[in-house]
């Protein structure tokens, strides 16, 4: 159950107008009261001998006994509570009960026998919503004491949803972005969009900003992006902020409708968005208590920029599970610019879900726990290679370099919700798991192909070498062995350890690491997870190309591509890699 106060007005009678109207798209049915604040308000939706103007004046008269100087200018409060959609259609008695209880919560009328409210009414137009509406002046004609009534209402709604058997809203922190308004969702159905031009607005800028260097930088990423841009200029001609626009949502009069990057999301203001990279730089040039990596070689390669996020978010993963709180805090922030990064450059195969996936975890990448920015370089440098990389093909090296990113996102995603789950972050821990069934499926997507010729090449092997493997593997991993070889991965994993052994690693070795690194248990595939994680700590080609099932055999063992024949991006990454 949401409640939502709106923006105080000055006109009792043209709120009340709306509430017994047609409502935008005729949705309104039946208007009617369900409770007011003595129970014999007239209802113009019911008996046909009252008025709007009657309910007005009833509820205005306590204006009346302020001077004309001393009434406020907005006195009008509003409050909407909307049941969620999976809920029953509650009565109008339960409506009424829930109404007595918000305006006693939030200070606009406790119902005491004794106490001197605001005067109040609910009407309801739909099966799932009410309206609340109340006048700022109590009956003694003092104002009344409704400081932080959103924040009262959230806490009753949670008490409410118990009482009523309804769903449960996780409890927030005040930390979300703003909630699309009820005109916003109703403009992008009329206009057939998916999201709401807010929610449109707010992924692409989070897009541009993922991995950005600079003001420049971001402001040419969002004109790329089609989006129209009006820039506040300090008399001093600092620039001070930013608004945009989509290039077909106006208004009545024709011109476009702009948002300010602050009320897009808190963490899209311009200061905000700068203290990614001022902060940065503040920590390469002075230092501090984490070493911060430098600046790496440009990349120019798609496959090079995913092998560098692999390895960006396994550092991550042990900074979230064994560093401060404000180092944790910047690490999941940046993961969020690096799925950002990750879902503007997807493959068609794999964009619908890293979409969601980026979309639904910046939920997460926001606390009241602050930052230590600066820490989160490796990953936000991850993000701007992405981004300057270009988008992936999804196939080859390509893909399945988005197979082992996305693999190791997942982790990622689970770490970010368990790390909020400590911190009791509710909704920030909810995002996270969101995200990683996201990417689960995105992964499904983008490994299928690279695993499939992997496995292919596993079941070829010859049988004593396959024996070798399994023997390994228990040595190895005595305890997840059995586990591992009944599952439909394990061939891909016998190839992936032939060609390390191949490379010149000790194979054992590799899987003692891998696996000690971070559990594995919680995994839908331990063999698919060690597969990304030896090939990217081994160097391996990611993928198996084609050309490698019949390159040739030494005793019924692949042989692998000589270095020489290794990617470029591949052989490249050694050096960013090779400690995770």
């Amino acid at each position: 159950m949401i409640p939502s106060i709106h923006k105080q007005g000055s006109s009792t009678l043209g709120l009340l107008n709306y509430l017994y109207g047609k409502g935008t798209r005729e949705e309104h049915v039946d208007p009617h009261l369900v409770a007011s604040f003595d129970d014999m308000a007239p209802d113009p939706g019911r008996d046909p001998s009252a008025t709007k103007e009657d309910l007005q004046r009833l509820l205005d008269q306590p204006l009346h006994l302020l001077d004309a100087d001393q009434r406020p200018d907005q006195h009008v409060w509003h409050c909407s509570v909307r049941a969620a959609r999976t809920d029953r259609i509650l009565s109008d008695e339960e409506w009424g009960d829930i109404t007595r209880r918000i305006v006693a919560a939030t200070g606009i009328d406790s119902g005491g026998p004794d106490d001197a409210g605001c005067r109040w009414a609910a009407v309801r137009h739909a099966d799932d919503h009410i309206h609340i509406i109340a006048t700022l002046v109590r009956e003694d004609g003092r104002r009344p004491d409704h400081h932080r009534s959103g924040q009262r209402a959230q806490t009753e709604a949670r008490l409410i949803e118990a009482d009523y058997d309804l769903h449960r809203v996780t409890p927030g922190d005040g930390t979300a972005a703003k909630r699309p308004t009820s005109a916003e969702r109703h403009k992008a159905e009329r206009q057939g969009r998916e999201r709401t031009v807010r929610e449109e607005l707010r992924e692409t800028v989070r897009g541009a900003s993922a991995g950005a260097a600079s003001t420049d930088e971001f402001f040419d990423r969002l004109a790329a992006d089609g989006l129209l841009i009006r820039k506040r200029i300090a008399p001093s001609g600092d620039l001070l902020g930013y608004r945009v626009a989509l290039p077909g949502d106006r208004n009545k009069e024709d011109e476009p409708v702009f948002y300010a990057g602050s009320t897009l999301a808190p963490d899209l203001s311009l200061p905000r968005i700068r203290e990614r990279w001022s902060l940065q730089a503040e920590a390469v040039s002075e230092g501090g208590p984490e070493p911060v990596q430098p600046a790496l070689p440009q990349v120019t390669h798609p496959a090079f920029a995913r092998r560098r996020a692999a390895a960006a978010s396994w550092q991550a993963l042990l900074i979230i599970d064994h560093g401060d709180d404000g180092m944790a805090a910047a690490q999941i922030a940046a993961a969020s610019e690096v799925l950002d990064a990750l879902a503007k450059t997807s493959a068609a195969h794999t964009r619908a879900q890293l979409r969601e996936a980026a979309f639904v975890f910046e939920r997460a990448s926001r606390s009241h726990i602050r930052a230590a920015r600066g820490h989160d370089h490796a990953l936000r440098q991850a993000a701007h290679d992405l981004v300057h990389s270009g988008p992936a093909l999804g196939r080859g090296e390509d893909g399945a370099t988005t197979a082992m990113v996305i693999d190791m996102a997942i982790f990622l995603a689970i770490a970010a919700a368990n790390w909020h789950a400590k911190k009791h972050h509710s909704q920030q821990a909810a995002a996270a798991q969101q995200a990683a069934e996201h990417l689960r499926t995105a992964y499904q997507a983008a490994a299928a192909r690279p695993i499939a010729t992997l496995r292919q090449r596993g079941q070829r092997m010859a049988p004593r070498i396959r024996e070798r493997q399994a023997d390994l593997l228990h040595q190895a991993l005595p305890e997840l062995a059995e586990r591992i070889q009944a599952e439909p991965g394990w061939p891909a994993l016998a190839a992936t350890l032939t060609d390390a052994r191949q490379a010149g690693h000790d194979p054992a070795a590799l899987l003692t690491d891998a696996a000690r690194r971070r559990e594995l248990g919680s995994a839908d595939s331990i063999s698919d997870v060690l597969v990304w994680r030896l090939r990217r700590s081994a160097h391996l080609p990611a993928a198996a190309p084609e050309s490698l099932q019949t390159a040739g055999t030494r005793d019924g063992q692949h042989i692998p591509t000589p270095a020489s024949a290794t990617p470029p991006a591949a052989q490249a990454s050694n050096h960013s890699s090779r400690r995770h």
